[in-house]
């Protein structure tokens, strides 16, 4: 059968998850955890007021703090940075009013920001190698948003606004002339819009919904543990456990358990009650969708 490029697909987390260490926010106190997106019980939504108070609040703070902290610094003064990159504005739209969005997750924003410098600097560099290259800068400026676009699609990590910064990386000479000087301060001010988003958000909301990825990550540190617990020093087996008496030995997870004398592993559950949802860590669901649970828990 001749191959069929459309129906071609590329997963990256399928293999980075495996390696993806899981969050331990349940094993920090509460009042930090909170903080850092972790809720031990589903949380109701709120209604588009508050929504849009804390909304106003965030993008206000987050946006003075880049600039106020951007003005601050000698380095930036001296390489004549911008206070704060355009692209920012769109991103606290979706840092703070959108903040259940993938797009808007922690992984996206950082990491989506940084690959698109990086690719906007290195083809502005490419293109200065030409002689004539101003007369092409457009050229340049396209090419390099459609790669950011491309390699974050490839690797999870799409954030429109970085598709931005891209394209200013390459056409404004003000950004332009940076060069890797981009880099820190695109990075500063992901890092003081993350820190001002985990502290507003988490207020009345939740943000992050998940660090990295919805799915399940560290497969393989859990098989590595699964077969650590079923072996012993002298190589054999820990089935053979004197000190009991079926001679077996097992290890205790909370999705592990006996079934009729074989080990069975429960998948993870949705449990509706009246009045109360409960969902499993590191299952995403979209805001409709928890409406819709929330409706159907209180018909029961």
């Amino acid at each position: 059968m001749p191959p069929q490029p459309t129906k071609w697909h590329f997963e990256i987390d399928q293999y980075l998850n495996p390696w993806i260490p899981a969050a331990p926010w349940k094993r920090l106190p509460y009042p930090v955890a909170h903080f850092l997106g972790y809720r031990p019980e589903h949380q109701r939504p709120l209604g588009n007021i508050a929504m849009v108070f804390w909304a106003f609040i965030g993008v206000f703070c987050s946006l003075t703090m880049i600039e106020a902290v951007g003005h601050a610094i000698p380095s930036f003064e001296e390489h004549g940075a911008p206070i704060i990159i355009g692209s920012f504005g769109a991103a606290a739209v979706l840092e703070f009013y959108a903040i259940e969005s993938p797009l808007s997750q922690p992984r996206n924003v950082v990491l989506g920001q940084f690959f698109s410098s990086l690719i906007g600097i290195a083809i502005r560099k490419l293109f200065a190698l030409r002689p004539m290259s101003h007369e092409v800068t457009w050229v340049a400026g396209s090419l390099s948003c459609s790669c950011a676009v491309a390699f974050m699609a490839l690797t999870g990590t799409v954030h429109p606004p970085a598709g931005a910064t891209a394209l200013l990386a390459v056409v404004d000479e003000e950004v332009a002339h940076l060069g890797w000087f981009l880099l820190p301060v695109v990075l500063l001010g992901c890092a003081l819009m993350q820190c001002v988003a985990l502290l507003l958000n988490n207020i009345q909301r939740r943000f992050p919904v998940y660090w990295w990825t919805p799915a399940e990550v560290g497969r393989r540190k859990k098989q590595q543990q699964q077969q650590q617990q079923h072996q012993i020093p002298d190589g054999k087996s820990s089935n053979s456990d004197s000190g009991s008496d079926n001679g077996t030995k097992l290890g205790i997870t909370t999705t592990r358990h006996m079934e009729e004398g074989r080990i069975a592993i429960e998948p993870s559950k949705v449990i509706i009650t009246r009045g109360h949802v409960a969902i499993p860590d590191g299952m995403y669901l979209s805001p409709e969708e928890k409406m819709f649970l929330e409706e159907l828990s209180e018909r029961l």
